[in-house]
């Protein structure tokens, strides 16, 4: 009788255990990370003159290549950021075309006209040469993925962008607007549109979004009154322009003048 007692009492605890251990392997577990390793593989040039490696980028490589060299215009001459001291015939062009392929948009959407787009000098980052333009032209000019934009400035805003151009003295991509620079460095018979400059009206700028937000000190355009984005960037602004066109149209209309 007391082995019976000795073995139930031990049952009992070994049923007890089983339970306990039963509720901790079903219990949820929870890990942290504790440690992280990297290892470094070094690509040599042998490796990337691999047959394999070759063989699998040259499809795209050639279809990539296809439509950058795909010919869209022709220029008569070569545009060169660098030969004007106040505009450029390259920086008057895509300028032009900026109000141009960007009103297609703004008027559209908004019913409302462009009146003048500024860029800037620095934003130009190679020639457009003479002869067929194609695609990689685009590219190469305008490289970055910058959108094109019209902000709406008042009169005195417009007056600030003159006081800009006077004083960084760079051709700066200017169109819709003609001033002339006296010999006190400031800026008198001011036009929009052919009409004098009212101070007292609004007008819808074209610039691109690293202009619209400050950039190359540009601060007149934070004062802007509204900002319209065209979710179009000034690559493709290029790249459209060149498509409906046979022959580039040379701009050298003069834009600012000098007492």
């Amino acid at each position: 009788m007391v082995k019976l007692k000795k073995y139930n009492g031990f049952l009992k605890l070994f049923v007890i255990f089983l339970t306990l251990f039963f509720i901790l392997s079903c219990s949820q577990k929870h890990y942290n990370l504790t440690k992280i390793e990297g290892k470094q593989l070094p690509i040599d040039e042998k490796d990337s003159e691999s047959p394999k490696i070759e063989a699998f980028i040259k499809p795209y490589r050639n279809h990539i290549n296809k439509d950058l060299d795909s010919v869209l215009a022709y220029s008569p001459e070569t545009l060169d950021i660098n030969n004007g001291k106040w505009q450029t015939s390259i920086g008057n062009l895509l300028a032009d075309v900026c109000i141009e392929r960007g009103n297609i948009v703004f008027k559209a959407r908004e019913k409302k006209s462009i009146d003048l787009c500024l860029l800037n000098h620095g934003g130009i980052r190679a020639i457009l040469p003479k002869g067929n333009i194609t695609t990689r032209t685009a590219y190469e000019i305008m490289p970055f993925e910058n959108n094109l934009l019209v902000v709406a400035l008042k009169g005195d805003q417009i007056l600030e962008i003159t006081s800009y151009i006077i004083k960084i003295q760079k051709a700066q991509p200017l169109s819709g607007m003609t001033f002339t620079i006296t010999k006190n460095n400031t800026a008198k018979n001011i036009l929009i549109q052919g009409k004098p400059l009212d101070l007292n009206k609004v007008y819808y700028v074209a610039t691109n979004d690293y202009l619209a937000n400050g950039g190359d000190s540009m601060a007149f355009f934070a004062k802007g009154i509204e900002k319209f984005d065209l979710n179009y960037k000034l690559r493709n602004v290029l790249i459209d322009y060149f498509k409906q066109v046979d022959t580039i149209p040379i701009a050298n209309d003069i834009r600012i003048t000098e007492e």
